[in-house]
This record gives C-alpha cells, structure tokens and sequence, in this order.
C-alpha cells in the first residue's frame, strides 16, 4: 500500500498526486502535499474550531492517526486574535500541532447568525458573539487573517444560502462566492499555503453546475485554485438529494485537484460520497455525538445512556481496535456518563474519530485494490448503515 513507503515530502508549494481511481465508482485515493506533511485521500479532518479537538491533545491525536486537522477562521479571529496566533508561530507553533492544518474561512459561522450581518458584493458586516462588536471583512480581509493564522490549506470566503432558500437567493450567492474566489485569488500571496475556491448552488442543478464553470473560468486565468471546495449541502436538505446533486458537481471539478465536501461526517455518507469522486471531509459530529454519550460502531450508532448498557461488561465495538474499545467496556462508559464524568466524552471521542478515521483507511485501500464497489455494498448491507 503506497501510504506505507511514501517519503514525506515538505513542500512550499502545495501539490495533489492522484494515486489510484477505482474501476466501478468514480473513488480516487491521493496525497495533498503541504509544508507541514501529506494528507492521504480520501481523508476525514477532525474540527479543532478553537485550535483543540474537544477533549483531545495533539498527542492523543497524532497517536489516532490524524493526518490534518480543521480550525475556525471566524471564531480565532474573534478570541484569541490572529495577531497573537501570528506572534506564536501560528496555528501550529499556538497549539503544538505540526501536521497539516486546514482553515474553513469562517462564512458558514457568520451567514448562521443572519440577524446580525449586513451582506453587500463587497463582503461582509456582522457582530461578535462573543462581546458584540462590530467586524467587517471583505475576502481581502479575510485572506489576510488566515495568513496570520498560517494554515496550510486556507478556503475562500463564500456566501452559504441556508435550506430552503429562494432560488433568487442561490443565484446571487453563487455569483457573489465566485467574484469571491477570484479576489481571493489575487490576495493570496503566500506559497506555503494552498488556496481551495468553494462551489455553491444548493439544490438547483443548474447553479450547482454555473457556480463549478465560473469557479473553472476563473481558475483558466491565472494561478490553479490549490482545490475545490463544495459548499451548501448538508445544510437541512434530503440525503438523497444531496448525494444525486453531489455526484454531478463531485464529476465536474478538475480531476487534478481534491474535492472537499464541507461540513459532513455521517460515516454512511462518507462512503457514499467517497463513491461519488469526493476526497476529503469534515464534521463536528464524531466529537459532538461523543459528548452526547453516543458511539458509532459497527452494529450502528450506540446510545450509552440507554438502560441495557448498565451490565454490559462487553467491548465498546467488538470490530474496533481503539484504545477506549481495548481497555473499556459499554458499562463502565455509561457509568462515566450518569456519574457526569469528563472521561466519558474523552473516551468516546478517541473512539469515534477512530472510527471515522479508520473508515478512509479501509477505503484507501479498496479503491487501490479495486474493489470499493464491493467495498459500499459490504457497508449497505451492514448493521452500521445508520442515520445519524
């Protein structure tokens, strides 16, 4: 298996390799090479919002496997500033994480408080949750906060229509997030750091399919966009519309390039979109569901405050090699919760980011081995198919 020899590769320019597609589905499995190590693809990113994986240390992390992990422009830019982050090295010398670190551009968080932003094609007006004052970022802006944040893969900033959304509403925002990409573009000056533009269009194929062409034609006139992220799904939307949408926007986008699918990390639909020709994934819910007492297993989701856990002396899941699975049972988990214990959620993230994260293990290696169709169809039939 290439991951096994591959030489790490420090690089000031950041590039894709594509190492293998899958003869029955359109999976591909590569490497992002950054200045802080390789992110192998298809990859799930742990969300670290405040420059921490809740409940985790960057050892516990690397110890996981983690190959990169995610932060939160808006809510760093807010507490503690970018300039200390600046001061400190950045994102990596703050925390004391050295591998790779990805920088969402912080548009999601500020288009979720819309009562409180002024919103115009030049950027965007909004106040802090934090004490109430007031911000305003242009993509310029925000291009320069990420550069003092220093990630090495740093996302446009983009406007994100909330589910459902007027179709009028959809249109401006994929104009305004592709003249976006492109001013983005030209404040991007550092070359440690790779640029992804991001595609809108919620759940209108024809704007789903004019956001990727002008993102394209924008990309065709200078500087390659470093990849693409795709934006506005798993915002409320049916499952079965997302994916028959995604497979059309995943297909679309340069073949040379990751495609990230922002804001999803239900282990079935990463699977399922890992099919479609998507490489790389993100999502509170593996540390939020921990939080809330619930594991995902192979038998599917386990809620460990259920009543039928108390005796359970069992391993967590049997198929899991986890340290919370090899040294802790489903009881003394459930214990931990009732007894409003801290280790419980610890012990329950290491788990399901373990999971997540084995998961695109298993799924690097069966595309290379050509066989992820058998690979999805093992997983459909299977007790962990759940809707979580």
């Amino acid at each position: 298996m290439y991951e096994n020899y591959m030489p790490v590769q420090v690089t000031d320019s950041p590039s894709y390799t594509l190492f293998g597609v899958d003869g029955k589905t359109a999976a591909r499995t590569g490497v992002l090479n950054t200045a802080h190590g390789q992110i192998a693809t298809p990859a799930f990113m742990p969300v670290g919002t405040h420059a921490t994986v809740k409940g985790l240390t960057v050892a516990q992390l690397t110890e996981l496997g983690a190959d990169v992990i995610l932060a939160n422009t808006y809510h760093l830019y807010l507490r503690p500033g970018s300039n200390l982050i600046a001061q400190a090295g950045g994102l990596h010398g703050f925390m004391g994480w050295n591998k790779p670190i990805l920088t969402d551009s912080g548009g999601f968080q500020i288009f979720s408080l819309s009562d409180t932003l002024k919103l115009d094609d030049d950027g965007v007006s909004f106040r802090s949750i934090i004490d109430g004052s007031q911000h305003r970022w242009t993509p310029e802006d925000n291009i320069e906060v990420q550069n003092e944040l220093g990630a090495d893969i740093i996302m446009q900033l983009d406007e994100c229509p909330p589910y459902p959304a007027e179709r009028e509403q959809v249109a401006t925002a994929v104009r305004r997030s592709a003249e976006w990409a492109r001013r983005s573009r030209l404040a991007h000056s550092v070359n440690s750091q790779a640029l992804f533009a991001i595609s809108q269009g919620g759940v209108f194929d024809d704007l789903r399919r004019e956001s990727v062409n002008r993102l394209l034609e924008i990309d065709a006139q200078g500087e390659r966009f470093a990849g693409f992220g795709i934006g506005g799904y798993s915002v409320g939307e049916p499952h079965q519309m997302m994916l028959e949408s995604l497979a059309d926007v995943a297909q679309a986008l340069p073949a040379d390039r990751p495609r990230y699918l922002m804001g999803v990390g239900n282990p079935t639909t990463l699977v399922r979109a890992v099919a479609l020709g998507v490489d790389m994934f993100d999502c509170v819910l593996p540390t939020r569901t921990a939080r809330m007492g619930s594991a995902f297993s192979s038998q599917g989701r386990l809620n460990l405050r259920n009543a039928r856990f108390k005796d359970d002396l069992s391993q967590l899941d049997p198929e899991c090699s986890c340290s919370t699975c090899a040294n802790h049972s489903r009881a003394y988990i459930r214990h931990l919760i009732n007894a409003k214990e801290m280790l419980a959620s610890v012990l329950l993230t290491i788990h399901n980011l373990h999971y997540l994260l084995n998961l695109m293990r298993e799924a690097r290696f069966a595309i290379v081995e050509q066989r992820y169709s058998e690979f999805v169809a093992n997983w459909e039939n299977s007790p962990a198919v759940y809707d979580y």
